[in-house]
């Protein structure tokens, strides 16, 4: 018997219940993982805030984990490789990884490089593939100047990294209690507030704002990005939504079929610079699976300092 958190009905997070539930075998194309730690995102909790087509109620929560195999269904591959029972793998847009033990389809599992702990790699991937969408989207090449909104956040620290190992010049937006962390993984820290249009000049030293990257999703950030960016098919955001298509900007989000696509298609690369040390995922705090309320708390109040995790 495990345990997992659900949604049994929409709504905040209070309402969700921890309850036993029987682990199925896993069948061809599936195999069972023992949750050694849950990533946590703010979108585990926007996803049940209302009703969603396509999910019905309860909702498992929780979309990556890293744990340990327990089960491999018949003549069964995981998207890295041939596995076995007891290999520790990383699994990421699975259902239910608010859980001690689930079975999940093996095409959504790969084997964890062993130099990243199992927070790391179960925080991996969900802010990992967003930045490098975001990245990629926008065109980015060596040597550009860019403008990124929510540097310090998890998928802002993403994006500072990849940025860096790809050559490109990143100003990022941060409030002053976080402009180490900025410059820690390679970025211009500038504060977000009044002011900020002139700011971003001054840090850009005279070369052009190329492209926008938005993480942050307020009016300051998409008016601030029309007016430094000359092309505006050059900013994206992920965390305005209504306000994108008025404006003409683009939006990328997980359920939109072409960033799954992508998301999925660049998974093994962001595993691999994970494991040569080239991707780092800072951690927060680790919570115990019980405690899900104290870490909520902690994730839903806008600055964490980094990701957090839930353990068994």
């Amino acid at each position: 018997m495990a345990h997992r958190w659900e949604a049994p009905r929409w709504g905040p997070p209070e309402g969700w219940e921890l309850v036993d539930v029987e682990v199925p075998a896993p069948l061809h194309g599936e195999v069972t993982i023992r949750m050694a730690a849950a990533g946590m995102n703010p979108a585990d909790v926007k996803h049940v805030a209302a009703e969603r087509p396509g999910l019905s109620l309860p909702v498992p929560i929780g979309y990556e984990v890293s744990g340990v195999l327990t089960a491999i269904g018949p003549a069964t591959e995981i998207a890295s490789g041939a596995a076995a029972v007891g290999d520790e793998v990383l699994a990421f847009r699975i259902s239910g990884g608010y859980a001690t033990e689930l079975t999940v389809p093996a095409d959504a599992v790969f084997a964890k490089p062993a130099s990243l702990t199992h927070p790391q790699a179960a925080n991996l991937l969900l802010a990992g593939t967003t930045a490098s969408e975001l990245l990629h989207v926008t065109g980015v090449v060596p040597g550009e100047t860019v403008l990124l909104h929510g540097g310090s956040g998890a998928v802002g620290v993403a994006v500072l990294q990849l940025a860096r190992r790809l050559g490109a010049r990143v100003i990022a937006t941060a409030s002053p209690s976080s402009f180490e962390r900025v410059r820690r993984y390679g970025g211009v820290p500038v504060a977000y507030g009044e002011g900020l249009l002139e700011r971003v000049r001054d840090a850009a030293e005279g070369a052009p704002v190329v492209a926008a990257l938005d993480a942050a999703g307020t009016d300051e950030a998409l008016r601030v990005s029309l007016e430094v960016v000359a092309d505006p098919s050059r900013i994206v955001t992920i965390a305005a939504t209504g306000e994108a298509e008025s404006l003409g900007i683009r939006r990328i989000a997980g359920g939109m079929p072409a960033s799954a696509a992508y998301r999925d298609g660049v998974r093994s690369e962001l595993i691999d610079l994970a494991g040569a040390g080239e991707l780092g995922v800072p951690i927060a705090g680790v919570f115990p699976l019980e405690r899900l309320h104290d870490a909520l708390q902690v994730l839903l109040s806008g600055h964490p300092g980094g990701k957090l995790a839930l353990v068994p």
